[in-house]
């Protein structure tokens, strides 16, 4: 039965409180509303639409666990011996339908889906209320951001799973998995339709998901599934961003400089307005109660828990003089603090020896002496060095397309870098520029293996580290899935599980 109880707690959840906030997005307090009373004011209305975006926030997801699987997964991150037992799995690929990491994960997201569909099953209300009410923009744009999220979940869980149940409505009884093609086509609509009715970045409060990032995103599902020339038009639509300035690389990564110039979708989060109980059952995917924090800084922080630390290959993986270098990675002789203090080789001291490096990337070092257990830095899961890369894989894959034009957008990348730009206009040139300039611009930030996965690369670049080809390229249905959901059984898992 656990799969109606999740879904009951889905709804129950439209009327907890739920929040991803910063200070520019304040979440409205539903608590006092019953279902029969919702969707009659534009409070209300926003309220069940912020309901969709707490699941981002849970342990199952970016408060925790997800940074651990995809980082690990990808070998951008190893593990140091006091990881705990059901992340370990992720580095050599041991993992099983029992593991608790892939069962919060599908969770979080599923319970994510049932409350933008709890909007989506209400828009003939939504749009009947007067517009005095609630404008017919804000209409739109609130059934939007539904789409954008039950899309954004769906994302998630495809590149993890493969086919999947569809639910375009609340329901409470579990369905069958549909073909991935057939999950893809759902995505693109929904980013689709969220291109159309989202407010521009300009007119929409920050934390709130964007026409920008909904055609961003609508962008790299089209290339994912190697169409690269309508990708590219979506990514053509992604406008009014820029880079950080050279040597500026290290702003994407701080809490003073969230929703900067090169941001385009954030996964909120801020202290401030509460922490919630980081340990409770509730907190791997529920996404209930005030839960803006994060644990990213303190298990990755080499003064901290340091449970994880870069790994040799991607440390190697930069050039001399890549300034972000320096900003992805503490090293000896780093300074923190704001100037004052400094990294010594003891820092990066472990009971299996001396590592290299540790992270920098969302660490609160800069500012503080240690990591507090929670953090309030946001994730940029989007930015605009992201789509300059896409676009440059666009170019250089698609059918016409040109090399001289993907050279152009890896460039931008390169010169942010303080690096010179020297690449053959062959379509193997930039392709090999294209995998190396994605590995070390986006060095933990969870993206890595997806790419290599897309690529048809992991086999090759995950070599001697337990990936199995044909298997571990997705992760099993968890088990507590197989055992209630009467129309996936634990025979229809993913290949080798």
């Amino acid at each position: 039965m656990k799969k109606i109880q999740y879904i009951i707690i889905a709804l129950f959840g439209i009327f907890a409180i739920n929040s991803c906030d910063t200070q520019d997005l304040e979440l409205t307090n539903p608590n006092t509303l019953s279902p029969d009373s919702f969707f009659k004011t534009e409070a209300q209305v926003e309220s069940s639409v912020n309901a969709a975006y707490a699941n981002l926030q849970t342990r199952g997801l970016y408060a925790r666990n997800l940074a651990f699987a995809m980082d690990l997964m990808g070998q951008d991150a190893a593990g140091n011996p006091q990881l705990e037992g059901n992340k370990k799995p992720f580095q050599d690929f041991s993992f099983n339908a029992g593991n608790d990491i892939i069962q919060y994960y599908w969770e979080s997201c599923f319970l994510g889906i049932s409350r933008a569909n709890f909007v989506l099953d209400n828009e003939a209300k939504i749009n009947a209320l007067a517009s005095s009410v609630l404008s017919q923009e804000k209409k739109n744009k609130f059934l939007g951001e539904a789409h954008f999220l039950r899309a954004y979940y769906y994302f998630l869980l495809v590149n993890r799973f493969g086919d999947l149940p569809i639910y375009k409505t609340v329901t409470i009884a579990g369905a069958a998995r549909s073909p991935k093609t057939e999950v893809y086509n759902l995505i693109r609509s929904d980013f689709e339709f969220a291109s159309q009715n989202l407010l521009s970045k300009n007119a929409e409060v920050k934390g709130r998901a964007t026409k920008e990032a909904a055609y961003a995103y609508l962008g790299k599902v089209l290339l994912y599934e190697k169409k690269y020339d309508e990708a590219l038009t979506a990514f053509n639509n992604v406008t009014g961003f820029s880079l950080e300035d050279k040597g500026n690389f290290y702003n994407n990564f701080i809490e003073e400089n969230e929703h900067g110039k090169e941001s385009i979708f954030e996964i909120e989060f801020n202290e401030n307005n509460g922490v919630g109980n980081k340990w409770d059952d509730a907190g791997n995917s529920g996404g209930t109660g005030f839960a803006e924090s994060t644990l990213r800084g303190q298990e990755y922080g080499n003064l901290s828990w340091f449970n994880v630390y870069p790994t040799d290959d991607l440390l190697n993986s930069y050039e001399a003089g890549d300034l972000r270098f320096g900003d992805t990675f503490y090293v000896p002789g780093s300074q923190y603090l704001n100037g004052t203090r400094t990294m010594t080789a003891n820092n990066f001291n472990t009971s299996a020896g001396l590592r290299k490096a540790g992270w920098k990337k969302y660490q609160n070092y800069y500012k503080k002496e240690d990591e507090a257990t929670q953090s309030s830095i946001n994730f940029k899961v989007m930015r605009y060095s992201d789509v300059l890369l896409m676009k440059a894989e666009c170019e250089n894959q698609r059918e016409g397309g040109s090399q001289a034009a993907a050279i152009s957008y890896i460039k931008e990348v390169r010169d942010r870098a303080n690096l010179t730009t020297n690449i053959a206009a062959t379509k193997d040139a930039v392709f090999a520029s294209i995998i190396h300039e994605r590995k070390v611009e986006f060095a933990g930030e969870q993206i890595r293996f997806d790419d290599i996965i897309r690529w048809g690369i992991a086999a090759t670049e995950l070599q001697g580290t337990g990936f199995t080809a044909g298997k571990n390229e997705l992760w099993p249905i968890p088990n507590r899935e197989t055992s209630s959901n009467p129309n996936i059984k634990q025979s229809d898992n993913n290949p080798g599980y």
